[in-house]
């Protein structure tokens, strides 16, 4: 349809139409006053917790960032129609709840947090360390802009994020899962067995005749599904990334040359040097204290009288730039090693600052990063041909032109695929091949159909456009199309049937008192003893059906169950079961101890909340929900 409206506004006539078409649109928004498309929605409260208030608008952008962050991990947008269909929106509100609720509640309690103890956590974020595994201020910048942070506001949003682990910690403190409950989940998580057992083959199964026509053309009918020709889609697409582009272009070394100058600072590794900072509420306290740091009261003297941790004191081994306060950094890179410095006017208060190692910095050659360098650059250049590029194509599917015609008229390279099915597989059940790596063109494809303008889709900092040519539906094959298909799976049908009646009369008999060694040796078999396993172990030669049906059974059960494949049987007994001592102290134990403990806080936390809720007092708007959602427009 959209196609269609650009071809025909192509000329003066048709956009005149178009103008008059839009007018009349325009005007009955404003007669009906259609989602209040020119007013907004306001400053309308969504949902209200205590003297809490989330506005609409808030709560709308949390919920368009947890949309992308899940389009993200699949490498596919998600719609808000599909996002309420998985409760992607209550999950968000309940969430956007509960931070509410805990920050009423610290509110209320009246806790707070230093200045000193937000850079503190900023610092030691591993999120924000750069790869010296030291604070990195300009990607701190970076990242925090990228969520749509101003500094202010993500220290605000530090704060109270360190209040709600405040009110967290006191609420599970002394948690601990039972003694009892680790020893138990320990034990049947380490349980081992062993088995002598026995494989059922093809060869055990005797011949198997070829079906008569009768016989064939009853399996064919019982098992018509089997054999169903998919749904197959004719594609066309053009994939555009600075990588692929990247690959002919040619990067002279004066042009690399000119590129490591600019970069030096950025190639080389800075200086590093061991921090620890003690701050002060005025300049009085911390000149007082630096005047009482001598041969005999050390800097960690004062701190052990200020009832510091080093933990709270240590910055550990920072560069100039991983420094978050300015005036702190100049201090602490003008001082001698083991040098403290004068009392500093920071940011987050006066404070002393004391040097201990010192790490030079190191400035790479140009031949030990030439590489590196050049191949950057060029996909630096690349990605500028890609933008322009994106946008000429744009035009021209804009002007209603299909992904070959507008390819060829740019110099691109369109790929077509004849057929493929929702699994990626071409008519011969073989995967297609040339499909771009990193988006699945062919789900989107699926998604769509023929004559349809579909958006580009982003990979690696690039594009694919794709079309649908054509659908050829689904549909039952014929016998004569499938002959050869059918009569091998009724063979490995007749061959499973055989191996299963075999194998249940084999186990029956070693239940019964019977020798495996025997009952191998009259049918000509080797007994196989497994090495211990436990029961979440990939052990070569047994199926994980094999595995799970030992750990239901007892010391000298026997049982049978499906091998590795259709043509294999497993028939066994069990030799032994080992139940290993609980070593509390490993660290396997540990790990064990922590995912419980782990989950018992969580619970606890959101028993806590609950009842927060119930306390405060907690109301929701449903209309600005379904308005922020977008739940409101599809009932309209």
């Amino acid at each position: 349809m959209l196609r269609g409206m650009r071809n025909a506004s192509k000329n003066w006539l048709g956009k005149t139409v178009m103008t008059v078409v839009m007018v009349v649109l325009i005007g009955s928004f404003a007669i009906w006053g259609i989602a209040d498309i020119f007013k907004g929605y306001g400053k309308s409260t969504l949902a209200r917790i205590g003297s809490t208030e989330i506005s609409t608008e808030q709560f709308r952008q949390l919920f368009n960032d947890k949309l992308q962050q899940i389009g993200r991990q699949f490498g596919r947008p998600l719609t808000s129609d599909q996002a309420r269909a998985f409760g992607v929106d209550r999950q968000v509100l309940q969430q956007v709840i509960a931070e509410a609720a805990l920050d009423e509640d610290a509110r209320r309690k009246g806790l707070g947090v230093s200045d000193a103890e937000v850079m503190r956590q900023i610092v030691n974020d591993p999120n924000f360390k750069g790869s010296t595994g030291t604070f990195d201020a300009p990607r701190f910048q970076q990242l925090i802009r990228s969520l749509g942070y101003s500094e202010q506001r993500y220290l605000a949003e530090q704060r109270k994020v360190s209040l709600r682990r405040q009110i967290a910690g006191t609420v599970t403190a002394g948690i601990e899962p039972p003694k009892t409950m680790i020893e138990a989940l320990s034990r049947f998580q380490n349980e081992q067995r062993t088995i002598d057992f026995v494989k059922l083959e093809a060869a055990q199964a005797g011949t198997v005749d070829a079906p008569s026509p009768e016989a064939l053309a009853t399996y064919f009918e019982d098992h018509k599904t089997q054999f169903r020709a998919p749904e197959y889609r004719k594609i066309a697409f053009v994939a555009m990334t600075p990588e692929e582009l990247a690959k002919w272009s040619v990067v002279t070394d004066d042009d690399a040359k000119k590129v490591f100058e600019a970069r030096k600072d950025k190639l080389s590794t800075p200086e590093q040097r061991q921090i620890s900072q003690i701050v002060f509420p005025t300049a009085e306290e911390a000149a007082a204290a630096r005047a009482r740091l001598n041969a005999t009261f050390s800097f960690d003297d004062l701190a052990k009288e200020r009832k510091l941790s080093p933990s709270d004191i240590d910055l550990g081994m920072v560069t100039k730039a991983g420094i978050i306060d300015p005036s702190v950094a100049d201090a602490a890179f003008s001082l001698a090693p083991d040098g403290i410095s004068q009392p500093v006017a920071g940011r987050f208060g006066v404070t002393l600052v004391k040097v201990g190692k010192i790490e030079p910095g190191t400035q790479p050659s140009y031949d030990s990063v030439a590489v590196q360098l050049k191949r950057d650059l060029a996909i630096e250049r690349a990605r500028a041909v890609v933008s322009d590029m994106h946008n000429k194509m744009e035009d021209e599917r804009g002007g209603g032109a299909n992904v070959i015609d507008a390819a060829k008229k740019l110099g691109l390279t369109s790929v077509t695929i004849d057929a493929v099915d929702r699994a990626g597989q071409g008519p011969n059940g073989k995967p297609v091949g040339g499909i771009p790596a990193g988006v699945d063109v062919v789900s989107q494809a699926f998604n769509s159909d023929v004559g349809v303008d579909n958006d580009a889709l982003q990979v690696g900092g690039g594009y694919v456009w794709y079309d649908v040519l054509a659908v050829t539906p689904a549909r039952d094959r014929t016998l004569d199309e499938v002959k050869d298909q059918a009569i091998a799976r009724w063979r490995n049908d007749q061959i499973t049937s055989r191996l299963r009646t075999k194998a249940d009369e084999m186990a029956k008999k070693l239940s019964g008192g019977a020798k495996l060694a025997d009952e191998a040796a009259a049918a000509g078999l080797k007994v196989e003893t497994s090495a211990p396993f436990k029961r979440d172990a990939s052990v070569p030669g047994l199926s994980a059906g094999v595995i799970q049906s030992v750990f239901r059974g007892a010391k000298e059960d026997a049982g049978q169950a499906p091998g590795a494949t259709p043509a294999e049987w497993i028939v066994y007994r069990i030799t032994d079961i080992i139940a290993p001592p609980v070593d509390m102290a490993s660290d396997e134990v540990k790990k064990l101890k922590e995912t419980l403990q782990r989950g018992q806080t969580d619970e606890q936390v959101a028993q806590y909340v609950t009842r927060l809720e119930s306390q405060i007092g907690t109301s929701i708007n449903e209309e600005a929900f379904a308005i922020a959602t977008g739940a409101a427009s599809n009932n309209n």
